[in-house]
């Protein structure tokens, strides 16, 4: 009550307020009381219209809220009637499933550990056609496999006889698939990225070739068929050329032994680096040995070359009577040629001289091809012993848990030994075989000069 009360006090207040203000502002508008009076009433008129106006929307929008309020109650009771029935249905269809399932195991009976046996072998015949070389040919039998699974590990359905006649199909065709040397038509990926149809031979369940003796890959994640990166060097390819354009007959061919996943033995067959890879193995290391190498060669044919021709020209000398000078032994009889009345000691004197002259002529560059047959070996070990700082520098940083790439790394160190041992064994047999023919014109020319000596002491005995 009082605060109705208060509440009627401040309205009037602010009415009067209100009329205060308008009527000021009439009284400065207006001319006359009279003006003034009529322009008031008209404005109170004004304001009852209005609020009346208000309080009947209020009450419409009052009403509308209380049947709102109705039908929410209303749809409240419906549902939670609706949400007892079907919480009452639940229960029924539990016991019914319950039921069913109880009816459904006494009817399978021992079906059931032969649905299992079923199930377990339809699981590994996906296994095995999803990685087979034989799908590149036979596309689709797997989805029709996980389908056969779904239904079999459902509780709810079985597998037909029409489904269980197919599957043991399947297992006895790729039985038979894995005996045969087949050739069919499919698209097939180049190692460049293209994709071209072309004729493929696949080799049982081991390898696939196309019709231009390349060895092809089955991608079991895609389905695609693809030129292997790399290819095997030497015969393997003739042999898969021979029997892709083969009508008939038996013919050689390279089959990966490593089952029906194919692929893996002749991966890491190809995956070995040739021989111009090994040399690039070596680094820096390697290119100073095999360029030692070369020069080496070249220089012990070199030299070799040049004996035999010095080696001849002695040969004919020795069957020659008068001296020439165009050869080893013919400057040294000319020496004695020249002093015939000399004493043996001082002609014995000049004779060495002689052959002492020709020596380093016919012994030059060995000690070259000495020395590279001595550095190889140890450039090889230098190389080695560096490749194995960096090897374990990696072993330390990423650890020892790939044993691939560690044994990677030591095979890598190990080249430029291997090199080292290449070129300083061939430089061995050079240097010696050079060397035997340079001693052979030496030894030459000593026999020589010791019977000319012997010749001019007797003539100098027999005089006297």
């Amino acid at each position: 009550m009082k605060k109705n009360l208060l509440k009627t006090t401040v309205l009037s207040l602010a009415g009067a307020l209100a009329l205060s203000a308008g009527s000021t502002a009439f009284a400065q508008e207006s001319k006359s009381l009279d003006e003034l009076l009529r322009k008031v009433q008209a404005g109170y008129s004004a304001d009852a219209k209005e609020n009346a106006e208000r309080e009947r929307r209020f009450a419409a929008d009052k009403a509308q809220q209380a049947s709102l309020l109705a039908q929410a109650k209303q749809q409240r009771a419906a549902e939670e009637s609706r949400s007892a029935t079907l919480e009452k249905k639940f229960e029924e269809n539990e016991l019914l499933v319950v039921d069913k399932q109880r009816q459904l195991r006494e009817r399978l009976g021992a079906l059931t550990e032969l649905f299992g046996h079923l199930t377990s072998a339809t699981g590994d015949l996906r296994s095995n056609l999803q990685s087979s070389v034989t799908s590149a040919q036979f596309a689709g039998r797997t989805e029709f496999l996980d389908k056969l699974i779904a239904k079999m590990s459902s509780s709810e359905q079985l597998p037909s006889i029409a489904e269980i006649e197919r599957l043991w199909f399947e297992m006895q065709r790729e039985m038979t698939e894995q005996g045969k040397v087949v050739s069919f038509s499919r698209e097939i990926v180049k190692g460049g990225g293209e994709k071209e149809t072309r004729t493929v031979v696949r080799v049982g369940s081991f390898n696939l070739v196309s019709d231009e003796g390349a060895y092809l890959q089955y991608v079991p994640e895609t389905g695609a068929v693809q030129e292997l990166a790399r290819q095997p060097d030497g015969m393997y390819l003739g042999w898969a050329e021979d029997l892709a354009s083969a009508t008939d007959g038996v013919h050689p061919f390279g089959a990966d032994p490593t089952g029906p996943k194919g692929g893996s033995f002749l991966a890491a067959l190809i995956e070995s680096p040739t021989f111009e890879e090994r040399l690039h193995q070596g680094g820096l290391v390697g290119y100073i040995i095999m360029g030692l190498g070369a020069i080496g060669v070249v220089l012990a044919l070199w030299r070799f070359l040049v004996l035999m021709g010095v080696g001849a020209k002695v040969s004919a000398q020795l069957k020659s009577a008068k001296a020439n000078g165009n050869n080893p032994l013919g400057r040294v009889l000319m020496v004695h040629e020249q002093n015939p009345s000399m004493d043996t000691e001082t002609l014995e004197l000049k004779l060495s001289e002689a052959v002492l002259k020709e020596v380093p002529k016919l012994e030059a560059w060995l000690n070259l091809l000495k020395i590279i047959a001595t550095v190889a070996p140890l450039l090889g070990l230098l190389g080695t012993v560096t490749g194995m700082i960096v090897t374990f520098q990696q072993i330390t940083i990423f650890g020892a848990g790939d044993p691939k790439a560690m044994a990677g790394g030591i095979s890598t160190a190990l080249v430029t030994t291997v090199q080292g041992l290449v070129v300083a064994i061939p430089m061995v047999l050079l240097h010696t075989i050079v060397s035997m023919r340079s001693k052979s014109i030496v030894n030459t020319l000593e026999e020589r000069v010791t019977g000319i000596i012997a010749e001019h002491t007797e003539a100098q005995l027999g005089k006297n």
